[in-house]
């Protein structure tokens, strides 16, 4: 059964993969080198260029650079696969876990867990280590930053668990009072963990406006790969077992012919 789900789950990481990917080589790289050159135009004022001898050089630095590229896009595409791969493989695995302590149905708790996943892996810890546009001045090293990522990763679980065990308390009262519950864990977090830690990451070359679209536009980015994810194992599921959605049928008459 875990193989199943495992199996399904890397199948929808490939489907989110392709799509991140094209995102990645038309949306993201061009991006971010926009946003690099934004960051060094500076350097670029008051410095002429010579021509004659110099344009060979010039048109050999221009084809070293297309190579460049192109090589930067196909590793940052296979890159994100990957990486899509792998949240595909986790998300089978934490389904297979807990989906019965998930809220909904009818696939519904895919995309709880989907949300789940998001909050966990990128919303928490990105509130104290943001997406960083090129040119970013880091507070600490690649060492320190990686231990507090992992840190913020297991803070964003318990933030999940919280939220989903509030939701399952409360939505039985009503489900906009399971909602509002879920919801206070998720917003405290938002409020309190920016206000009590530091700084880490700074972009003094860059304008604030193109930092924030840089960051927004990566959020998204990482929000849709776990929509799809979700999205495509549902697919997947009732194209496996197309026998469930028959019982729920079956099980939906019975309920209305009951006197």
């Amino acid at each position: 059964m875990l193989v199943d789900y495992l199996q399904r789950g890397v199948l929808a990481g490939v489907v989110a993969g392709l799509a991140y990917g094209l995102y990645v080589a038309f949306v993201a790289n061009p991006l971010t080198e926009y946003v690099h050159d934004a960051g060094h135009d500076h350097a670029g004022h008051g410095h002429g260029h010579g021509h004659g001898a110099g344009d060979h050089s010039h048109a050999q630095e221009g084809a070293e650079h297309v190579v460049s590229e192109t090589t930067t896009a196909l590793v940052s595409v296979g890159s994100g696969v990957l990486w899509a791969i792998l949240l595909g493989g986790l998300f089978a695995v934490a389904l297979y876990l807990f989906e019965p302590a998930l809220p909904g149905r009818d696939g519904l708790e895919s995309y709880v867990l989907a949300g789940a996943g998001f909050l966990t892996v990128s919303a928490t810890p990105w509130l104290v280590v943001p997406p960083a546009a090129p040119g970013a001045d880091h507070l600490y090293g690649i060492d320190a930053r990686i231990g507090i990522y992992v840190g913020l990763v297991v803070l964003g679980a318990a933030v999940s668990a919280a939220a989903i065990l509030a939701y399952g308390r409360a939505a039985p009262r009503h489900p906009a009072l399971g909602a509002l519950a879920a919801a206070v864990p998720i917003v405290a977090t938002a409020v309190v963990l920016p206000a009590v830690t530091p700084t880490v990451v700074t972009q003094p070359d860059v304008a604030g406006e193109l930092v924030m679209a840089y960051q927004a536009l990566a959020a998204l980015s990482q929000a849709a790969i776990w929509v799809l994810i979700a999205g495509a194992f549902n697919r997947l599921q009732r194209r496996a077992d197309p026998t469930v959605d028959a019982a729920d049928a079956d099980s939906h008459d019975q309920l209305t012919a009951s006197p």
